[in-house]
């Protein structure tokens, strides 16, 4: 035996943190020849034979005593050389392969640079389990970041979930352990076993993975998804040259699972989804889809918002190949995809991100920093470099690998407070006694720098429900760098008012125009989210006041208000045809409603028509966040609950003069004051009777004369329908 006992016992106890220098094949200390050593518990014999210089030896290895660790030595040879390991198990069977302890190490050393600082932007290349062929051998390199493990091994279905077989190395001081496995192809199962940092065992999913079980297994998978045949190029190059903010924006939010179901249990994968999806989405006339959470979670009430796979679609639909070709559906339909983001936590499973290496790895060892009080989960610790790489590298990750068009980032609050949600003596103040979470604003003031300098044209989305300043200023001067910010408070007041009987509402018209003395402050999304259907809330049907007419007359008028006033949209899958129900995650959506009667239809059909009037119309969109784009015709008429204001170009070309009757009682011979004399076409009445309506109006057209009114040069007497929104613009 040429080891020292001390060698030995550390490879036969699995606590050398470097077997590469110990396994494989090596000069002998004097150079006179060559020793060959390798770990094999399955092994009754063992030989070296040359791969590629024939002329090179072949020799056996010897078992050492008591031991599964084989070594031989040969003088024939004084350099190293490329061989096969040719076995012989326990059981007789034989099988040859390239010795994984012969590989150099996969990551250089400026890849390890970069990840210590910070700044390895494709780090989803490096870490993880990477298909390779090094040398002409096709296998796995396995890398994953543990500083303060004792052992890691890699363990799956090619060696029977040993430990033993391949104990990784430490590359140094990064904390970071790799190795290259022969063989391995794609659709191997595998996990990490890792010795923690207290010398406890435990297996670990790969933070990496790019593929998983279906849940509730959570072993990864090896898995290529860099080879999808992308026919999409004409929409992303489009996509590089547009402008978001004054580009029109309508989202139809949908969670995967439940948007229609083949059974009662089983939903539509990816690929069966993308047809109809994009079918139904293009025909509503959506500009964009965006899709609750897709990255891989244990915890399917969760709705996606625990990700234990943060790079990877979640299984229970289909492969990252299949999810690929869902969004490259939606392109070529001319429909952008949008997913929700989840930096703000990740879930306590055991087996996934928690006390990775035994240590608050990717969390904050103080629970007043590193716990969630509302969601159980834990907080990533955004001022360490490599979490911080982490999360900005799974951000081009969905960007890069799956041309997703837009970020959504959840739980932006949660992340900007230190005392969220928390009591006092809950939580820990930064180093200059604030509330506010210093690492986490440049985090994201860095996420948002990269992202769309990597990616132009890509959204970034905070839902956001502070007052936090500058959430959609660039970090330049001093904001956060998002492209947009939902509106919440938009989306509260707006419930709250249409929630009302109208009677009351003359006592509450400023929930309507509140929203407008703070509407320039950021670049609002104006959402009618998931979360005003869950909960107990109800659906937005069930939350009208009324007799079922009246909840859709207001449904209407919601919902088209909603469209007009400025800011981009977004709507729940349901809202469009009035789900009755509440949203619930384990079924499907409504879809019966549209058959049993005329006002689920007619609302669906409204909403198709305000979409298309929305998307020709660049009055109401080109200048959302435009001083100009915008005015009030009368915003003070509370006893009769009428609401009435201009949408327009930011040059003022273009005018459309909005009205609402939020009361039940039709108002002939109201008059409105208008920018311009002459004929007004009808353009949108949501009182007409394919969509449910009375079918009163105006006959398609109004005229203006030169009367003063409501501050304006010109006005026209129009007929309100009771419960309605008009929409009219100069012939």
């Amino acid at each position: 035996m040429i080891l020292t006992p001390e060698e030995l016992n550390s490879l036969v106890n699995l606590v050398h943190q470097s077997p590469h220098a110990l396994l494989g094949m090596h000069p002998l200390g004097d150079k006179s020849g060559l020793v060959v050593r390798t770990l094999l518990p399955d092994a009754a014999k063992v030989a070296i034979e040359p791969v590629t210089e024939k002329n090179m030896p072949a020799f056996e290895l010897q078992r050492i005593p008591n031991t599964d660790v084989f070594e031989g030595a040969t003088k024939a040879a004084n350099r190293v050389y490329a061989y096969d390991l040719v076995i012989t198990t326990h059981k007789g069977g034989k099988r040859r392969t390239r010795d994984p302890y012969s590989f150099l190490p996969t990551l250089g050393e400026n890849d390890l640079y970069l990840f210590g600082k910070g700044d390895e932007r494709k780090l989803y290349e490096r870490l993880g389990a990477q298909l390779r062929t090094i040398d002409g051998v096709h296998g796995a390199s396995f890398a994953v970041w543990a500083p303060n493990a004792q052992r890691i091994s890699v363990v799956g279905d090619f060696n029977n979930w040993d430990g033993r077989f391949h104990p990784l190395r430490l590359l140094g001081a990064s904390g970071v352990w790799e190795i290259f496995i022969p063989g391995v192809g794609e659709g191997a199962h595998y996990k990490f076993e890792i010795r923690d940092a207290h010398g406890n065992i435990t297996l670990k999913t790969d933070p990496f993975g790019f593929f998983f079980e279906v849940p509730p297994k959570n072993a990864a998978i090896v898995w290529n998804n860099w080879n999808f045949n992308w026919t999409d190029d004409a929409w992303m190059a489009h996509r590089r040259e547009r402008d978001p903010l004054r580009a029109p924006l309508s989202i139809y939010e949908v969670h995967i699972g439940s948007w229609r179901k083949k059974t009662a249990t089983e939903s539509w994968s990816y690929r069966e989804l993308a047809e109809p999806l994009a079918l139904y989405v293009k025909r509503m006339g959506f500009t964009h889809v965006e899709f609750l959470p897709v990255a891989e979670h244990a915890f399917y009430p969760s709705w996606g918002y625990q990700v234990t796979g943060f790079f990877a679609p979640t299984s229970r639909y289909g492969t990252p190949g299949d999810f690929q070709f869902l969004v490259n559906a939606l392109h070529e339909a001319g429909i952008g995809v949008i997913i929700d983001w989840v930096p703000a936590h990740f879930p306590r499973d055991a087996w996934a991100l928690a006390k990775f290496d035994g240590t608050a790895l990717f969390e904050h060892e103080d629970p007043r920093r590193g716990a969630h009080q509302d969601w159980g989960t834990l907080i990533f610790n955004y001022g360490r470099h490599e979490v911080s790489n982490f999360l900005i590298a799974n951000a081009l990750f969905w960007c890069g690998r799956f041309h997703v068009d837009g970020l959504r980032v959840d739980a932006v609050a949660s992340m900007l407070y230190l005392d969220y949600s928390r009591k006092e003596g809950q939580w820990l103040p930064n180093q200059f006694g604030g509330r506010e979470n210093l690492e986490a604003i440049d985090f994201l003031r860095r996420f948002n720098h990269i992202v769309h300098v990597e990616f132009p044209g890509i959204m970034t989305i905070a839902e956001e429900s502070t007052a936090w300043p500058q959430v959609t200023r660039p970090p330049h001067i001093g904001g956060l760098g998002f492209s947009f910010k939902w509106n919440m408070g938009w989306m509260h007041d707006t419930l709250n008012y249409f929630s009302l009987d109208p009677v009351y509402r003359k006592y509450h018209q400023n929930d309507l125009t509140f929203a407008m003395l703070y509407h320039h402050h950021e670049n609002f999304i104006l959402p009618l989210s998931h979360d005003e259907v869950v909960h107990g809330k109800g659906s937005l049907h069930r939350r009208m006041p009324g007799d079922d007419w009246q909840r859709f007359a207001n449904l209407r008028t919601l919902l088209g208000y909603q469209w007009l006033f400025p800011g981009k949209k977004l709507l729940f899958m349901g809202g469009e045809f009035g789900q009755s129900q509440e949203w619930n995650e384990n079924g499907q959506l409504d879809w019966w409603l549209l058959a049993a009667g005329p006002y689920h239809r007619g609302l669906q059909k409204f909403v198709e028509d305000v979409n298309r009037l929305y998307a020709k119309s660049s009055s109401l969109w080109q200048a959302d966040y435009d001083y100009s784009g915008f005015y009030w015709i009368d915003c003070a008429d509370n006893e009769n609950s009428v609401l009435s204001f201009v949408r327009q170009k930011n040059d003022g070309a273009n005018p459309i003069a909005v009205i609402l009757n939020l009361t039940p009682v039709a108002r002939p011979n109201y008059r409105i004051g208008l920018p311009r004399a002459g004929k007004w076409l009808e353009i949108l009445n949501s009182d007409a009777a394919i969509y449910g309506g009375s079918n009163r109006g105006n006959y398609g057209q109004i005229v203006a004369h030169e009367h003063k009114w409501h501050n304006q040069n010109h006005s026209a007497e129009i007929y309100l329908p009771p419960l309605s929104i008009l929409a009219f613009t100069p012939e």
